[in-house]
């Protein structure tokens, strides 16, 4: 696959809506935006936002400036957006920070709460940042949280239960991933590369993370915006084809000058 300019990219993920006019409804955006400002820690992704976040309209100021969603506090119904430049903007700044990863040989872990759409985004950039030197993080066996499994296919950690990957939230498998690491006495990763709650709580817990993120999933941009998450990518994190979402890998392994951008297919 050529690798495209910044401009093809922005046609495409339009043309996709990974960016600009997305999938996710303004109701259930804002649905979302009240259950974290009113405490549900489903929303909070493993972050921990105390009581600084208990007003809708700031969690949607937030979300219009990182995201770009509609700032129309009256908007209550219909087509939310995600701003394509934003959008591409977050690919640029974590494809800086995977270029640092790179710079110093760190330990990186990659993990999905969406396999069915960004496991291969992940595995993809997990098999450039090997190559380019990095040590991609091996989890321990035997994790278990949720009342599931957690495990690691094509060196993204993700959660199984009953034979099946499932879409997940929840920090619980990141808290296990770290954990188990602790008692192996193994080093924790200088970099996670994850999104939902797999990114929040290993930000919560101390370790750089950089994420993707939906509009209707405030929590961490919220984190970026309080220094928590490094780097949060807006985008539609569930499109029709994951295919669809394979320019913009190479987009970022090329930015971060990763080797295979240009192989993809």
């Amino acid at each position: 696959m050529p690798i495209p300019s910044r401009a093809a990219l922005v046609d495409h993920l339009l043309h996709t809506r990974i960016s600009g006019e997305v999938a996710t409804p303004r109701e259930n955006n804002l649905s979302h935006y009240r259950k974290l400002a009113n405490g549900d820690r489903n929303f909070w992704l493993g972050l921990e936002l105390g009581d600084r976040w208990t007003d809708e309209q700031d969690v949607l100021a937030v979300m219009a400036e990182r995201c770009g969603v509609i700032d129309d506090p009256e908007f209550r119904f219909g087509q939310d957006t995600i701003n394509v430049e934003l959008t591409v903007a977050g690919l640029d700044r974590m494809a800086a920070r995977l270029r640092k990863a790179v710079a110093g040989g760190e330990r990186v872990l990659f993990a999905t709460g969406h396999p069915g759409a960004l496991l291969d985004v992940h595995r993809r950039t997990a098999g450039a940042m090997r190559a380019a030197g990095c040590d991609v993080v091996r989890i321990p066996g035997g994790l278990i949280a949720d009342e599931g499994c957690v495990v690691q296919f094509a060196d993204v950690a993700v959660f199984e239960r009953g034979a099946s990957l499932w879409h997940t939230h929840s920090p619980e498998p990141m808290s296990a991933i770290l954990d188990g690491l602790e008692r192996a006495g193994e080093e924790p990763p200088a970099l996670v590369v994850a999104d939902h709650g797999w990114a929040g709580r290993a930000g919560q817990r101390g370790v750089d993370a950089v994420g993707y993120a939906d509009c209707n999933d405030p929590a961490l941009f919220i984190g970026e915006a309080e220094g928590t998450v490094q780097v949060t990518v807006a985008l539609d994190d569930h499109v029709t084809d994951p295919r669809f979402y394979e320019p913009m890998t190479a987009y970022l392994l090329d930015a971060a000058g990763l080797p295979g951008a240009d192989s993809l297919h």
